[in-house]
């Protein structure tokens, strides 16, 4: 279960990089992922998932702006992967394995960024607009992540 956990929040970050790490923090912050005592504890700490809620509403404003730079682009896709890989860990070190959740982490981000990408990309044309398929694709990565964090 915490491979398909952490493959899960690895595939939002793909989606929306900082709605992963933000579900996580609120979630150990919570306590619905045990952290403490790992080396990802600072997950859990009172301010983290504030820092990550600022970052990801900061991310989810400015994907609606018109020079949004592609998620493939080698600093976009690097942020997507890096937010995978540190949820995934976090999810991974809750369930006692933190480098099977890093790697896992890692593939689910890679996955969502190109399989949303094409998605994204098939629901602007249905739409006729971006807007309504980036609204929509944010609605779905919010809802993946607290199913995520939920299910842990």
């Amino acid at each position: 279960m915490m491979f398909f956990l952490a493959l899960l929040i690895g595939v939002v970050a793909g989606m929306r990089a900082l709605i992963a790490p933000t579900a996580v923090a609120w979630g150990a912050f919570l306590g619905f992922i045990a952290v403490s005592g790992t080396p990802l504890a600072f997950m859990g700490y009172r301010f983290t998932p504030w820092v990550f809620t600022v970052l990801a509403v900061l991310e989810l404003v400015s994907d609606k702006l018109p020079a949004t730079p592609s998620r493939k682009v080698p600093a976009q896709f690097a942020a997507r992967i890096l937010m995978g890989a540190l949820s995934g860990a976090t999810i991974g070190a809750a369930g006692g394995s933190l480098a099977a959740g890093l790697a896992v982490g890692i593939m689910g981000s890679a996955i969502g960024t190109f399989a949303g990408s094409a998605l994204r990309f098939r629901m602007a044309a249905y739409f006729g607009s971006d807007r309504p398929a980036a609204l929509t694709e944010d609605l779905l990565a919010v809802v993946l992540a607290i199913i995520t964090i939920a299910l842990c």
